[in-house]
């Protein structure tokens, strides 16, 4: 109290300025329409303003966590599409076992939503590491896809994280086709520039143009097929002389790459288990 006694007699001059200005603008505004009328437009719009911060700070604070759902969003999307895209060719040519085949395979694959902890781009052998592991059910050779399309493929995974083999690695090796033309090859990355990548194996007669969509083949267990992988830049002979190679467009920008999902197929159990089984063969001598 002593202190607030001094405080007031040493500034008493500034207090007793501020009492005045205050006691005068509320008799200003008060008994004055016009007056009344411009400070309460004014507060409203200043209010109006700082709330418009408010809600755009928030927004802000929340777009992890939009961008992660827009990711996974798209990546089952991508998968409806190709198992819409199956269903109307169906009706117009009856359906081979094959497309049977693939379109119950569309419907044995989930996502897990994950984020990139850290990646290389500069690299041969570039990777990624992501925030999700074997306590999230996450094993070896599966497939990871992003808001661009096909990501990689989990190549190590510890309890809690896992490390991907992306497709900008020069060991990376995904089955791939052309979309609507039915021709496949293995996309592989030749080093240099993180923004395209190399299909090789399609055949010399196949009718491919500068445009053209390559998607995944759905032809292993890792990735369904649909899953958009590029857009062809350009078409050229492969070095064997036997084949063409694609220089394709990569969907996904790795540079800006923060949320992924692992795509899980409920099936591959079943299928690696028959694959064993055939490698474990051995043809009974005459």
């Amino acid at each position: 109290m002593q202190t607030l006694l001094e405080f007031i007699k040493k500034y008493y001059y500034w207090v007793l300025f501020v009492t005045l200005e205050v006691v005068s603008l509320v008799l200003l505004f008060h008994y004055n329409n016009y007056q009344a009328s411009v400070w309460y437009t004014s507060a409203n719009q200043v209010a109006g303003q700082v709330n418009s911060w408010y809600t755009e700070g928030i927004s802000y604070i929340h777009l992890k966590d939009v961008n992660a759902n827009l990711t996974q969003q798209n990546a089952f999307l991508q998968t409806e599409i190709g198992r819409l895209r199956m269903a109307l060719d169906s009706t117009k040519t009856p359906p081979t076992a094959n497309d049977l085949a693939v379109s119950a395979a569309l419907a044995g694959y989930h996502f897990i939503p994950a984020k990139v902890v850290s990646s290389s781009l500069h690299r041969d052998d570039n990777y990624i590491v992501i925030n999700r592991g074997k306590a999230d059910g996450i094993t070896t050779d599966l497939g990871v896809v992003g808001g661009g399309g096909v990501v990689g493929i989990i190549f190590l995974t510890g309890e809690h994280y896992s490390l991907v083999m992306p497709t900008i690695n020069v060991k990376s090796n995904i089955s791939c086709r052309i979309r609507h033309k039915g021709y496949f090859g293995y996309l592989q990355w030749a080093g240099g520039s993180t923004a395209s990548a190399y299909l090789s194996d399609i055949p010399r007669y196949a009718k491919v143009k500068v445009g053209d969509y390559v998607e995944t083949s759905g032809y292993s267990s890792v990735f369904p097929p649909g899953i958009f992988v590029g857009k062809v830049k350009g078409v050229s002979n492969a070095p064997d002389g036997l084949s063409l190679q694609l220089k394709v467009n990569l969907g996904t920008d790795f540079g800006r790459l923060s949320d992924v999902s692992v795509v899980i197929n409920k099936e591959r159990p079943e299928i690696d288990s028959l694959r064993a089984h055939f490698t474990n063969f051995e043809t009974p001598s005459n």
